[in-house]
């Protein structure tokens, strides 16, 4: 562990919360990474046209997903890339097909569940409405109704006496939102989605709407060392990766930074848009081939290509410690972690935390070691999937929180910042 920490940046961590509030959705956080990449000299490319050999800041944009990468003067095509993977999604309450129904006086949303969340904390919290609109000319269009709109209600512990010995939810009939009183009519809610967006219903052909929590970031604690706030798990990650991508353009660089923003991974990451979805890889040939790269070029660029999989972990739970394991606690205010597990649920391996140790020594960033307590199943992320499906070289990391999948979660205010300056060590490794 380094014992050199950088200076602390909380403006790192404001803009962060101005970031998590500006991308409810995973649409949202994309169009929030194109507008800072932008302002940093990147350009958008179509996955349709034809790319050049060109150098400079680039990306790609598709649905919830972004790969950006930044070809610094000189590289040649057998380049190797530093790459940082993160997520866009978060466990959340998604509208259905239909969403218009109601029950005894009430009027309601049909919802349906994404990834894991923590069901409970979606109980009684105000909440918004956000996503995209696809119109009948092929266009998209975001929308975010961030103001209080719906809730669901939690029964009271009169009518559930037993509910502190322990709630359990039905998934389908107690996560229904309510929105209002009255009769339930067809087309209601995408007829007021539609005008928040400035559209009529008639012209929307499909949606894709999620709710989120509209309480705002805050920082807590008596010395304000905490942050609480939704969508950490990974939009702590993603705002990292791109500050650090970033502030990288128009430097010299040994090899070619990457930034890749997977959509889906809280439900399995198989989707176009997903880690195990050819996008990265398309991305990364594709690059080596505009600079004139043959397959053999191509073979060593990934042969020297190392990922960080930057992922949320498990901080120590104080109420909880016998669920972690005794010899790695992981505390918030400490640095990012190297996650481990030999059942390659993440793809540490010794080689991997020298990397990452030498890209925090050079951040002057202390980290820490997390591996799960071998009486519970481990989590996974797009790691493994990552170095399974391109064949290279990957390292799982992260920023230890509490309330994971919860709608508000819970990290230390100076962590993204580490993190940060840890992601940007690594991608200028050498420079």
């Amino acid at each position: 562990m380094s014992d050199h920490p950088a200076a602390f940046d909380r403006g790192h961590t404001d803009d962060l919360m101005a970031f998590v509030t500006a991308a409810p959705t995973p649409y949202h956080a994309v169009a929030a990474v194109a507008a800072r990449l932008e302002k940093a000299g990147f350009r958008q490319v179509a996955e349709t046209d034809a790319w050049d050999g060109s150098t400079g800041g680039k990306y790609v944009l598709r649905g919830g997903a972004v790969v950006a990468w930044y070809v610094p003067q000189g590289a040649a095509p057998h380049t190797p890339f530093r790459i940082v993977g993160a997520h866009t999604d978060s466990p959340n309450l998604r509208v259905k097909p239909r969403p218009d129904t109601g029950a005894a006086g009430w009027r309601q949303v049909a919802v349906e569940i994404y990834g894991g969340p923590l069901l409970n904390s979606w109980l009684d919290r105000d909440l918004g409405l956000a996503g995209r609109l696809t119109l009948r000319d092929g266009t998209t269009r975001l929308v975010d109704v961030d103001r209080p709109l719906l809730r669901v209600p939690q029964l009271a512990i009169h009518l559930d006496r037993q509910v502190n010995d322990g709630l359990k939810l039905d998934r389908q009939r107690h996560t229904q939102p309510i929105w209002g009183l009255g009769e339930v009519t067809d087309g209601d809610l995408i007829s007021f989605v539609a005008e928040e967006a400035g559209t009529s219903a008639a012209e929307v052909a499909g949606w894709d709407l999620m709710a989120h929590d509209v309480q705002p970031p805050a920082y807590l604690g008596r010395d304000r060392e905490l942050l609480a706030a939704p969508r950490l798990d990974n939009l702590l990650s993603v705002h990292a990766a791109t500050a650090a991508l970033a502030s990288l353009a128009g430097t010299d660089l040994p090899y070619i930074p990457v930034l890749a923003a997977f959509d889906h991974e809280e439900n399995g990451s198989q989707a176009d848009t997903g880690a195990e979805g050819p996008l990265l890889g398309n991305v990364l040939e594709r690059s080596v081939h505009a600079r004139g790269g043959s397959y053999e070029d191509r073979a060593r660029a990934f042969a020297g290509t190392v990922c960080l999989s930057s992922d949320t972990g498990h901080a120590v739970h104080p109420n909880y410690p016998e669920r972690h394991d005794p010899g790695h606690h992981p505390m918030p205010g400490a640095g990012p972690i190297l996650k481990v597990n030999v059942n390659q649920r993440y793809a540490t391996d010794g080689s991997g935390r020298a990397v990452f140790a030498a890209a925090c020594e050079r951040a002057g960033v202390a980290w820490q070691s997390f591996v799960s307590n071998n009486a519970m199943p481990c989590g996974t992320t797009i790691g493994p999937i990552t170095a399974a499906r391109l064949g290279i070289s990957t390292v799982d990391i992260g920023v230890a929180i509490l309330s994971m999948h919860s709608t508000r979660e819970l990290c230390g205010a100076d962590d993204p910042f580490l993190l940060a300056a840890a992601l940007k060590a690594f991608l200028a490794d050498g420079s």
